[in-house]
């Protein structure tokens, strides 16, 4: 058994490598695979109406 990677062989090197390839790829797959399309994104867009100050105060604001 390896327990140091100084001491690993060439196999446990190249396991480690294979492994860390393939968590790449799949990484990558899923990012791409659940992108949002830009028609969906466009769907809901409310357009911006008069300016509206919000405050938890009860006192007038002021700008």
């Amino acid at each position: 058994m390896n327990h140091s990677i100084h001491s690993a062989d060439r196999s446990t090197h190249l396991k480690i490598v294979a492994i860390a390839l393939i968590a790449a790829i799949v990484t990558a797959g899923l990012a791409i695979g659940s992108r949002v399309e830009p028609a969906a994104t466009t769907a809901g867009i409310i357009k911006a109406g008069k300016p509206v100050t919000v405050t938890s105060l009860t006192l007038a604001a002021t700008r």
